[in-house]
């Protein structure tokens, strides 16, 4: 799992065979949460177990790096058009 940094007691990162459309999990505070890339920003797309508090400060941790997620994304993913390789 590809660690991207670590901010208020969590940890971002990506699974190792990631998928598009862009997006960057969260862990920790025993929960966890992903948020999708929509084109201009992230925004939450599922969460279990994370505080409301947290949340935003995730989500500006992610909006304050996510220059850092995307192009860590494309280094290690690529482009991922292809979407039809299934393998």
């Amino acid at each position: 799992m590809p660690e991207l940094f670590r901010q208020y007691g969590f940890v971002f990162l990506f699974f190792s065979h990631e998928h598009k459309p862009i997006h960057v999990h969260v862990r920790g505070h025993n929960g966890d949460a992903k948020y999708v890339w929509d084109g201009d920003g992230f925004s939450l797309e599922i969460s279990h177990g994370i505080k409301a508090n947290d949340l935003k400060r995730i989500e500006r941790a992610i909006h304050e790096n996510s220059d850092i997620i995307l192009n860590r994304w494309y280094e290690i993913f690529g482009d991922t058009d292809n979407e039809d390789d299934n393998e």
